[in-house]
């Protein structure tokens, strides 16, 4: 049974930092493709970050996070993490790790970030 579980949302005034962490248990962790996700209220979901397997560990970032964002992956504990640096108002979202490998694709349960004052 595939699970990923994230942690380390909260709330955050902004200019602050995150740090999300996603577990993942049941996959080969190392090959897999991981991303973070966010869908904010009434928006679709849009791709936050991902980190590429199978040793290349190669990034990708959406524009909106570009130089505050940090993804990156520890294969001996199986997680992937989003440091998220330099907060703003409308990173308020629930954020969702994914794994992906050819057609298969597994989601985890999001964590809310809110970034308020």
């Amino acid at each position: 049974q595939v699970q990923l579980v994230e942690s380390g949302g909260g709330l955050v005034q902004p200019g602050g930092s995150l740090r999300l962490s996603c577990a993942a248990s049941g996959i080969n962790f190392s090959i897999y493709t991981m991303g973070w996700y966010r869908q904010a209220p009434g928006k679709q979901r849009e791709l936050v970050a991902v980190i590429t397997g199978g040793g290349s560990s190669s990034t990708n970032y959406a524009d909106s996070v570009k130089g505050r964002f940090t993804i990156s992956r520890d294969n001996a504990k199986n997680t992937v993490y989003l440091q998220m640096n330099t907060l703003k108002p409308e990173d308020t979202a629930v954020y969702y790790c994914n794994s992906r490998l050819f057609s298969r694709s597994y989601w985890g349960q999001g964590t809310q970030v809110t970034v308020s004052s």
